[in-house]
């Protein structure tokens, strides 16, 4: 990892656009330094890129990661960011396994409607279904 980067280095290596970037800029998530107009983003700022990117895949608001990652400079142990973290982690983790239990009724119910209505069409003499 080297210590500077543009904004055309972070977009090509998260994969994402430098509009994004900028978002994140203006949220106060991240803060790069300038040299004349170029931004140069700094190890700093490649990490908490990272971890926004790892929040946003995991489902987290943006709000959710910026009070976490606002929480990393509050105390040396870091023990309250863990515990919103986890906190937040763990509903995050409840919510997911309820989706699946939705879907998984949802699949169940639609394969039922499925198999009725193909019975019913091959018992009208109906081919292919």
């Amino acid at each position: 990892m080297t210590e500077s980067y543009s904004i055309s280095d972070l977009a090509g290596e998260f994969g994402v656009t430098a509009r994004a970037i900028r978002f994140y800029e203006e949220k106060g998530l991240i803060s790069p330094s300038r040299n004349g107009q170029d931004r140069v983003y700094g190890r700093r700022d490649y990490v908490r890129l990272n971890l926004i990117l790892r929040g946003k895949r995991l489902g987290f608001s943006l709000a959710d990661i910026e009070e976490m990652m606002a929480l990393y400079n509050r105390d040396g142990e870091h023990t309250e960011q863990a515990r919103v973290t986890l906190d937040k982690s763990e509903a995050r983790l409840e919510a997911l396994k309820q989706q699946r239990r939705d879907i998984d009724e949802t699949v169940d119910e639609l394969e039922k409607i499925c198999a009725e209505i193909k019975s019913h069409l091959k018992g009208k003499g109906v081919v292919n279904a």
